[in-house]
């Protein structure tokens, strides 16, 4: 009989990773905890050890009711240099940036896989709503049974090598499977609420990470540059927005252009919001087969909106265009764009232009 497998759990203090690492349990692995702590960088708030993502009590805790070994890990400096800085650079340039996507790919799996390794793990396993299926010696990535909280979006930026080291344990099962299981077990990870946006976006609000030079106010202007209003600082709108513009107009009035040059923000009517056509860059894909020039594909340019048809084509190594069978409302540059054959997530990357 062989040994006995080791998992490293990261445990954030919320349902799904406490079911994660009880699922492990039960199927026999030596289960251990980790969770990653991000806000101890100078300037950052002062959260005492919770935001809207994670819980250094919770999880403890979750640990302790599992009888797991747990460690927390303060990673604020690599946060801060590798998110935070191209979350703030991404907005003064005019975009609107999905730090999630980019802390997955670029940190959070990064840094679970090396303490894993360090640790002598044989898996890193998390509580992502995704699937992992092989198929002919590759490891493709599935979106989660239940499809209202798939989150294989944000996890474009996985490779080969990841997913043969990671496990995703409830996968399998509907958030209210989840939640079930963490009554039945007397889990107190089951009563908290759920983390829905950005872990550091109290009440919708990040500006708190930008300078007052950032935050200048600056000219509202429609197509024609004729001058609407003021706006209160880029940072504080994205592309489709029509709510707090602050102005009126006899027809409602949509930001359609983000010009951080000049400080001014474009406005038009909603037809002048849709386009057919992304350029997307930092691209990367989860299979050693490349995709063919031409595959029609689907392409989900947003967390909550559904994979739509597409044509995809390859500018370069980590960059693409996507031609969409009809055109698309308010795609946002600096957001992430996914690509997927049926369930089957190919790829992505993110949004540079549009056309």
């Amino acid at each position: 009989m062989g040994a006995t497998k080791r998992v490293l759990v990261c445990l954030s203090g919320g349902v799904d990773s406490a079911i994660a690492a009880l699922l492990l349990q039960k199927e026999g692995f030596d289960v251990a905890g980790i969770t990653f702590w991000l806000w101890s960088f100078p300037g950052a708030p002062d959260w005492k050890g919770e935001n809207k993502c994670c819980s250094l009590a919770q999880a403890a805790l979750t640990a302790r009711e599992l009888g797991i070994p747990h460690q927390t890990i303060d990673i604020s400096n690599q946060f801060y240099h590798l998110i935070i800085k191209d979350f703030i650079a991404r907005y003064r340039i005019g975009e609107t940036p999905n730090p999630c996507g980019r802390c997955n790919r670029h940190l959070r799996f990064a840094a679970a896989l090396h303490y894993a390794k360090e640790g002598g793990f044989d898996f890193v396993a998390t509580g992502h709503h995704v699937r992992l299926v092989n198929e002919k010696g590759q490891v493709k990535l599935y979106k989660g049974v239940d499809r209202r909280k798939d989150q294989t979006y944000f996890l474009y930026g996985l490779r080969q090598p990841d997913l043969h080291r990671l496990l995703f344990p409830v996968g399998e099962l509907t958030k209210q499977e989840v939640f079930t299981l963490a009554d039945k077990y007397g889990l107190s990870a089951a009563v908290l609420p759920e983390s829905q946006d950005l872990c550091f976006a109290f009440e919708g609000d990040y500006t708190f990470l930008f300078s007052d030079a950032d935050l200048q106010p600056g000219k509202i202007i429609d197509q024609q540059g004729k001058v609407l209003g003021r706006h209160t600082g880029l940072p504080r709108y994205t592309i489709g927005q029509r709510r707090g513009l602050g102005i009126t107009a006899d027809r409602p009035l949509y930001v359609v252009k983000i010009n951080a040059a000049a400080n001014q923000l474009i406005v038009g009517e909603e037809s002048e919001l849709y386009t057919k056509q992304l350029h997307a860059v930092g691209a990367n894909f989860l299979s050693s087969e490349p995709i063919a020039d031409g595959t029609y594909l689907h392409a989900r340019i947003r967390y909550r909106t559904p994979a739509v048809p597409a044509r995809f084509n390859r500018i370069a190594a980590d960059q693409f265009t996507l031609l969409f069978d009809r055109p698309q409302r308010a795609i946002a540059p600096g957001q992430l764009v996914a690509l997927y054959q049926g369930d089957s997530l190919l790829g992505g990357g993110t949004i540079s232009t549009t056309t």
